[in-house]
């Protein structure tokens, strides 16, 4: 490449202003080639019909998908450019929403910064969890780019030096393994991160790099490798003079190389290094490096801010050049640290002296160069420059200008990136494939990756406890269970307690037995092993035995990925399929497999090869092509069993395995992935399937579904039914409960479909976005996994199921409530959100679902037993309730006061009723719980003067965990006739009382009557003047058996009889006394 051509302006992108259509404030980004394509955004709006009435306007629609679409019809494209907007669904069912369930076990981070000015604050980018901040030294982590980035993974942070206000973020995370996500742009803050805006390249793919000028914080440079999967222009250094408002592209090679890191002498900010590479990954192996007699993967230095480039040999590799990596000390300007892929001996740790113009190999040490694809980070000391670290699979230290390295420790291996204070060196973050941790004392001590709920997590399965537990392969990590909601027993280590591998490792899957999880079929890389969480042993069955690392799969018996199916029969929970090229079947745990199928994938033989090339190989499996990514069984009819290839095959037998169709759809692309296969819980004929294409550079959504055993499919992502067309598909489940309800998961989020996938919608609520990587629809719940955000659930899905009937008329609706299970408070969890990587559990209670149109001015919520007594009433117009957080001998807890109140806003509401009657003197809290049973939940809807009264019935169920260990439905009963005895025993203390104390204002000072009364008054009531320890009297003593009979669900005691007749017998001696002093104060 001519060196005095190579800075011209080439391509320069501008941000558009933003526009507001109906109300919704939107920015159209013409991209960097200000192209559009006609239709890109379009939502149909089907059979819409408005009607007014006289206190409202109520939308109709033929079909419920209608209902919730927009009337907005675009051209262009739409970026978010500031915070995310509200979907229709997502306003219409407003009081839905995700909980995050963990774990909080970090996961990859390649991004980290600081900034000298605030020493406690630094920021951290997952590779799938977006952009992070502390602000106390890592003790606490909390979310800062949610609602605001359209992807979650983040290849570069920088604070601007001269404002630490002022961040860039550039997305797409440069370690360009298989599970790699696009990046969707440069985001821009000037307030500490608090709120972003998007600044343009888009289309930039992976953001490797963003560095800052010095003394102007609106000059920053980009390294933009591009797409990671395909040739593409856009790609090579960009340079912006305004703060993101608009780009240029200063320098660009080719469509097949683009810029990976980027240095700014500190002395001289016109001074920079750039490192170019060619690298690219397909499904099937991993492409780094070419010649470097090309002059375009290597170093580059300009010396005028960018305007003009020159190419770096001397001293370098010049034959075959990789992955670079490069570093400045402000210590000594002159010298710039490169870490260089190429081949042995010559590959390493390179220094040049004199400003980037000739270089020297300084160390070729064994690990500091592994996989350089995924690693290759050098970071020197701003206060010392022959202080230096480099970032591998081991993290390393040199002190003698790189030339020896000592490896020290981090709390995780796989390691990425590092950035030192330059006022205070000790002070430093680092990041690797378990979080990123922070130090104050130079690496000797670092802070926990516990607090960070960034887990990337190939799939999810799930018991039949109660509650039920999530599993997953937790990315370079291992596989793990979380529980959905507080088990039975509390952790006393709190939520990290209830964490446990279950077998195999990283990728997963770990499924569950259904009957006995306590048994757990798990994967390791191909590998099949029986988990038995009783002994902690795993029984080893893998299918052929051989090692899948550094082999060609062309070579193997059995061709398996990393992350393989394995899949329970619905119909007989002793039968297993597990998959390589063929499906495997086991009936006695994997002991012995038979082969039910014949090589069921496209298997092109030029597809099957060592991976990496043309530098360094990388085998471990991730890259095998032509294996089975999907084994799925209809739950309706045994013996149809679905496959799916990652080469772009679907396969279907209908008797067991005996033959096999293949049934690809004929017009979709090939070679794509086939990532998750649905059958129908409706129709064994009917089935779907997401298509994955992103590692061939292909964003497309791909959702296919059948309704006659793949003879014949139909397309459900158009790109403009609501789903994006960049938006790529990973996961598809349908509702099992209501046929055509379905769910989409998306590498930039969730969707839903009302109608069979006619049309779709965004179904984001609360989740930050990140891929999905799986779903399934259990127990009525949603339950997600995410590649950078862990585990995610949705709770009752009624409303959704009965959209139709809710929807018909615009008017008020209650929807019928799912049986509702009559829990007690345990373990942690319930109040609400607390830290950000603390889990949320569902509140404990009857979900009571209501639809209301706009205009409505109270909303009165009334329970009634089965013989049409009232039990409980709440109002929208009460007080509320509210959340206090008191300690006693032990850690900090949390407890509800006051009453809830219904709300009666326009759409969905939901209110939790927690099963009590009020307490004592009509008080909020303190009342017994009712006995299982069927009750019936009225809704009084007030609006203009009118109101409307809806019923429902509703089961309150029995805890299955109380009903196993022996308590009957008496049991219960006789728990709550007691718990309403000792309510009217509290009243009648109570009124006791008060009589006494307005007896108390009317006695004479001094006489014999007031010293009786004063000791009625010590029998009552606690002297709380003793500070310590004092004495309970009989009004405490009556709330004591109250909580202590109420603690547990149980039969009473007979000891709590016997208590309740001592007291109340008291109770009756101090009434009968206090009587008669009464009458004597009164005669006197």
């Amino acid at each position: 490449m001519d060196s005095s051509t190579s800075g011209l302006l080439t391509k320069q992108t501008t941000a558009c202003p933003a526009v507001s259509i109906g109300g919704v404030k939107l920015r159209i980004d013409l991209g960097s080639s200000g192209r559009h394509s006609a239709g890109s955004f379009r939502i149909a709006l089907k059979d819409l019909i408005m009607s007014c009435e006289v206190s409202r306007c109520v939308w109709r629609a033929a079909a419920v998908a209608a209902s919730f679409a927009f009337a907005l019809l675009l051209a262009t494209p739409i970026s978010v450019e500031a915070q995310e907007e509200v979907s229709a669904v997502e306003k219409t069912f407003s009081d839905l929403g995700y909980r995050n369930v963990g774990p909080s076990r970090g996961g990859r981070v390649t991004a980290v910064a600081g900034h000298p000015a605030h020493p406690l604050t630094f920021y951290m980018g997952a590779t799938g969890g977006g952009v992070w901040k502390t602000e106390d030294y890592g003790t606490t982590w909390r979310p800062i780019s949610d609602g605001y980035f359209e992807t979650g993974s983040i290849g570069s942070i920088r604070v601007a030096p001269s404002d630490p206000s002022v961040v860039y973020v550039g997305t797409g995370s440069d370690g360009i393994r298989s599970n790699v996500i696009t990046g969707r742009g440069l985001y821009y803050s000037d307030d500490y991160g608090a709120t972003w805006e998007r600044r343009g390249l888009v289309e930039m793919g992976q953001l490797g790099a963003v560095e800052v000028h010095p003394e102007n914080p609106e000059v920053a440079y980009v390294a933009a490798l591009g797409n990671p999967w395909a040739k593409s222009s856009e790609r090579g250094v960009y340079r912006t003079r305004d703060a993101g408002k608009s780009w240029e592209q200063v320098l660009f090679t080719s469509d097949s190389v683009g810029a990976i890191d980027l240095e700014l002498n500190p002395a001289n900010p016109d001074e920079i290094y750039a490192g170019m590479w060619m690298g690219r990954r397909q499904p099937w192996t991993i492409i780094s490096g070419m010649e470097a007699s090309a002059q375009e993967d290597g170093i580059w230095k300009s010396t005028d801010g960018g305007d003009s480039w020159e190419y770096k040999t001397e001293g370098l590799p010049a034959g075959l050049i990789g992955k670079t990596d490069l570093s400045v000390s402000a210590d000594m300007p002159s010298r710039v640290y490169a870490l260089v892929e190429t081949t042995d001996p010559d590959e390493g740790l390179y220094r040049s002296d004199d400003f980037g113009e000739t270089w020297e190999l300084i160390s070729n040490q064994r690990g500091i160069m592994n996989r350089p694809f995924y690693y290759t980070n050098v970071t020197a000391d701003p206060t010392d420059a022959d202080h230096v670290y480099v970032n591998n699979e081991g993290y390393y230290e040199s002190t003698d200008g790189g030339t020896t390295f000592e490896r020290r420790q981090t709390p995780h291996g796989d390691n990425h990136d590092t950035w030192i204070n330059p006022e205070n060196p000790l002070i430093q973050i680092q990041s690797n494939d378990g979080g990123a941790n922070v130090t104050l004392d130079g690496g000797s001590t670092w802070s926990t990756q516990f607090n960070q709920p960034t887990a990337e997590l190939y799939q999810v399965d799930v018991d039949d406890q109660f509650p039920y537990w999530l599993y997953a392969g937790q990315q370079d990590n291992t596989t793990i269970r979380v529980p959905s909601n507080p088990p039975g027993t509390g952790s006393q280590g709190g939520h990290q307690g209830n964490w446990e591998a279950v077998g195999g490792c990283e990728t997963g899957p770990a499924v569950p037995k259904p009957g006995d999880p306590t048994i757990v079929y798990s994967n390791c890389k191909g590998r099949f092993g029986r988990y038995n969480q009783v002994t902690g042993q795993e029984k080893q069955y893998y299918v052929g035995f051989q090692n899948l690392y550094g082999q060609n799969p062309a070579n193997l018996n059995y061709r398996f990925q990393r992350v393989v199916p394995i899949e329970v029969s619905p119909h007989d929970p002793s039968t297993v399929y597990h998959g390589s090229q063929f499906v495997h079947k086991t009936t006695d745990e994997g002991v012995t497999w038979e082969q039910i199928s014949p090589d069921l994938t496209a298997f092109r033989p030029e597809r099957q090869m060592v991976s990496g090339s043309p530098i360094t190989r990388d085998i471990t499996g991730e890259e095998h092509y032509s294996v089975l990514y999907a084994i799925e069984e209809s739950p309706v009819t045994p013996g149809v069993i679905w496959s799916g290839s990652n080469d772009g095959l679907v396969q279907v037998t209908r008797d067991g395995g005996q033959t096999w169709t293949n049934v690809t759809p004929p017009d979709m692309p090939k070679e794509g992935r086939v990532q998750t296969i649905d059958p129908s819980a409706h129709s064994a004929g009917k089935a779907y399937f997401a298509y994955y294409r992103t590692l061939l550079g292909d964003l497309t959504p791909f959702i296919y579904k059948t309704e006659d055993f793949g003879e014949t499919w139909e397309l459900l992502t158009t790109g403009d039914n609501g789903i994006p067309s960049h938006h790529a598909t990973r996961a598809i489940r349908e509702d099992t409960e209501r046929e055509g309800l379905l769910y989409a998961g998306t590498e930039f989020g969730m969707y839903v479909s009302f109608d069979d996938g006619e049309h779709w919608d965004k179904f984001q609520f609360n989740m930050p976005r990140t891929p999905i990587t799986d779903i399934k629809v259990h127990q009525g719940d949603l339950v997600v996994s995410t590649m950078g955000r862990a585990f995610w659930v949705m709770d009752n899905l009624s409303p959704l199921r009965q959209a139709d009937e809710a929807m018909a008329d615009g008017g008020a609706f209650l929807f019928a409530p799912e049986d509702a299970y009559r829990l007690r408070g345990s373990g942690f969890g319930g109040f609400g959100a607390g830290a950000p990587d603390e889990p949320l559990y569902s509140r404990n209670g009857a979900e009571l679902d209501y639809m209301l149109p706009s205009g409505v001015t109270s909303v009165k919520v009334e329970i009634f037993d089965g013989e049409g007594a009232l039990v409980r009433e709440f109002e929208s117009a009460g007080p509320g309730e509210s959340t206090e957080i008191a300690q006693e001998m032990r850690a900090p807890f949390q407890r509800r006061v006051g009453s809830p109140t219904p709300t009666a806003h326009e759409g969905l509401n939901r209110f939790v009723w927690d099963f009590t009657v009020p307490g004592p003197n009509g008080t909020a809290r303190g009342g017994p719980m009712v006995v299982p049973g069927t009750f019936t939940a009225r809704i009084t809807v007030a609006a203009a003067g009118q109101s409307e009264v809806l019923e429902r019935d509703l089961e309150v169920m029995m805890d299955p965990r109380v009903a196993a260990d022996g308590v009957t439905i008496a049991d219960l009963q006789a728990q709550f006739d007691l718990g309403i005895q000792v309510r009217d025993a509290i009243e009648d203390a109570d009124a006791t009382i008060e009589r006494l104390q307005g007896a108390q204002t009317r006695v004479a000072e001094g006489s014999d009557v007031e010293t009786e009364l004063k000791e009625i008054e010590r029998a009552l009531l606690t002297n709380r003047t003793i500070t310590s320890y004092p004495q309970p009297m009989l009004r405490d003593q009556l709330n004591y058996l109250n909580s202590n009979s109420q603690r547990a669900d149980q039969r009473p005691a007979a000891d709590m009889y016997e208590r309740l007749e001592v007291l109340v017998s008291e109770l009756e001696q101090h009434k009968e006394r206090l009587q008669r002093l009464i009458r004597m104060v009164t005669d006197g």
